[in-house]
């Protein structure tokens, strides 16, 4: 189904669509208060950009010197080109420690692999240890968000579910309670599981090891307390510095929940004494992202979710409306970019108000790479027959001024004329949930020219 249709389903609960638009515009606006308390906040992105920028361009170098440096490390370095080979290399460290029961935290990487249905299809036993990703688990959604996956469910809705999955008492939706006993669950699976599995935030060429940013300190205990850590990292991971890092700490919390910085920044230089540590490398259709001029500045992106936090659509249409693993601007850059005839209708989901584009903290034109999808879409002919022959007409009527001087001036006076039934007929989309604005007696252009020769 096309986000049209999945955003319809979202925003039928009226309730629920402003609840969640409010809860997503408090976490933008802690972010702005948070941004204005660093005075060097606009210099801080431009150097983000330029590092992430700069090391795109060189990422053969930075990727070579970072397995280099991590192989003196101890750590055993895997690549792998997509997918399919990820979850392999995944599987056969595993089966060769005769792992049955994994602890993951979150990484939206894996998800994109879908990880978790393949483990479980050898007999492995997965638990998602990040407290929003093992609420959406235990009730067999994805994340709708990827800083806050259970955005999109209240108190009651995760009362609810502990009481089904961890026998919690029912109708108790006191945080604390439910947080604990949340806790006490984890607790169990983590001294009962063989392996842990990590994400990874930023991985550091110059010492080869990498860095993840997490407020609950459940990475740490999966990659301590088991004796074996295996971390899954994108290629665009990657920065060449330590020092380069200061950078993005500053940044990353600031941008995503408003935080000075996470909770636990956590740098893994190396397995546990007696351990085993394994990277692994995944391409995924990144490659051909980084070979794209137009496209290649959305490898930039931290993950921090600042994009979406701000888009009045993804705000008003939830994350499960996009059907993609990530929602929001990045997400339909990158999958409109990876499947355009699966995720065509993504670029729409849009209004170009530019507002990601500003918040970004490594600076990503998301909106101009958006309007550049809705291009690229058309040329493929993967537009709505209806919508093209719409921005065809419009387009033939705006290379014509005077054709469309005249028309605006007939619509101005006849749409006030016509009868609800006709305006807001099923022909009419755009009026389905708005009202048409009162027509003005002149146009703009009529207005302005009347300003300038008073």
């Amino acid at each position: 189904m096309s986000h049209p249709e999945e955003a319809a389903k979202f925003v039928a609960n009226d309730e629920r669509m402003h609840w969640h638009d409010k809860a997503l515009w408090f976490v933008r606006e802690k972010r702005d208060v948070s941004s204005k308390g660093i005075p060097e906040w606009e210099k801080l992105r431009e150097y983000a950009n330029n590092i992430k920028t700069h090391t795109m361009h060189k990422l053969d170098f930075y990727l070579e010197e970072f397995e280099k440096n991590a192989t003196k490390k101890g750590i055993i370095v895997h690549w792998a080109k997509d997918a399919q080979e990820h979850n392999k290399i995944v599987h056969e460290i595993l089966a060769s420690h005769n792992v049955t029961k994994l602890v993951k935290s979150k990484s939206m990487l894996t998800e994109e692999c879908h990880l978790n249905p393949y483990l479980e299809s050898k007999g492995i036993e997965v638990i998602d240890t990040d407290l929003g990703e093992r609420i959406v688990q235990l009730r067999k959604e994805t994340p709708s968000h990827i800083v806050l996956p259970a955005i999109h469910l209240k108190k009651m809705d995760v009362s609810d579910t502990f009481h089904e999955h961890l026998g919690t008492e029912k109708g108790n939706d006191d945080p604390t309670y439910l947080t604990r006993a949340a806790r006490a669950s984890l607790r169990e699976d983590f001294l009962t599981a063989q392996a842990g599995l990590t994400g990874v935030n930023f991985a550091i060429s110059e010492t080869g090891g990498i860095v993840v940013c997490t407020n609950e300190g459940n990475a740490d205990m999966g990659a301590s307390v088991p004796k074996l850590h295996i971390a899954s990292m994108g290629i665009e991971k990657t920065i060449p510095r330590l020092k380069d890092l200061s950078v993005f700490t500053r940044l990353l919390a600031r941008s995503a929940t408003g935080q000075a910085i996470t909770s636990y920044t956590s740098h893994y230089h190396g397995p546990v004494e007696g351990g085993e540590m394994h990277i692994v490398i995944v391409d995924n259709k990144r490659t051909p992202i980084l070979a794209d001029a137009t496209y290649q500045k959305s490898l930039n992106c931290i993950r921090c979710g600042a994009c979406m936090n701000t888009c009045p659509i993804y705000r008003r249409s939830g994350g499960h409306s996009y059907k993609y693993v990530i929602p929001g601007p990045i997400g339909s850059n990158l999958g409109a970019f990876r499947n355009p005839k699966e995720h065509k209708s993504l670029p729409f989901a849009c209004t170009l108000c530019a507002s990601c584009t500003n918040v970004c903290p490594v600076k990503i034109d998301l909106d101009s790479q958006l309007y550049a999808h809705r291009q690229d879409l058309a040329k493929k002919h993967l537009i709505d027959t209806k919508k093209a022959v719409a921005m065809k007409i419009t387009s033939w009527v705006m290379d014509h001024p005077t054709l469309f001087n005249i028309g605006g001036k007939i619509m101005r006076k006849v749409i006030p004329m016509l009868p609800d039934s006709i305006i807001y007929s099923k022909a009419n989309v755009w009026g389905k949930q708005r009202d048409i604005p009162k027509m003005p007696k002149n146009s703009f252009k009529e207005l302005y020219k009347q300003r300038k020769d008073s």
